[in-house]
């Protein structure tokens, strides 16, 4: 077997099933354990690869409300807000835009009580100049991952 493409075969196939062994990737991908094993190390170890985890439905845990909060930052205190909100318990994304607004940031929330209570901590921010929140009502599609182009 050739090697072309092997790590994006590789990470295709994770993408499936992010608990395959080993043996199971090298039979699929037609390539022996040690290839895969040096190839996935060689992935992680480039950063593409960056950890192994779970996806979670937060909903099936409680937390019913997903917000998107846009936020205007003071000048130069954006890292210290960007710092903040990560450290925030149930953000999931934070991203630094161009755009009207400095910050969006995605949240899950058990309720809109729990909502408004952690926008009420950011508006007391004094970094936080404006907010505006949008409360999803439906979910199309989210953490979504796309299979990477093979080429063959």
């Amino acid at each position: 077997m050739t090697y072309e493409n092997l790590d994006a075969k590789l990470i295709n196939a994770l993408l499936g099933d992010g608990r395959a062994s080993l043996r199971s990737l090298g039979e699929d991908l037609d390539v022996s354990v040690t290839t895969v094993s040096n190839h996935l190390q060689d992935l992680e170890d480039g950063g593409v690869i960056d950890g192994y985890t779970p996806r979670v439905n937060y909903d099936e845990l409680g937390y019913d409300v997903t917000a998107v909060i846009q936020l205007k930052v003071e000048g130069e205190a954006l890292p210290e807000v960007t710092d903040r909100l990560r450290e925030v318990r149930g953000m999931v994304s934070v991203y630094e835009v161009t755009g009207d607004y400095d910050v969006i940031a995605v949240g899950k929330f058990h309720d809109t009580d729990d909502m408004n209570e952690r926008i009420k901590d950011l508006l007391g921010d004094a970094d936080v100049r404006e907010t505006n929140t949008s409360v999803v009502l439906n979910s199309v599609v989210e953490n979504a991952q796309f299979e990477l182009d093979v080429g063959e």
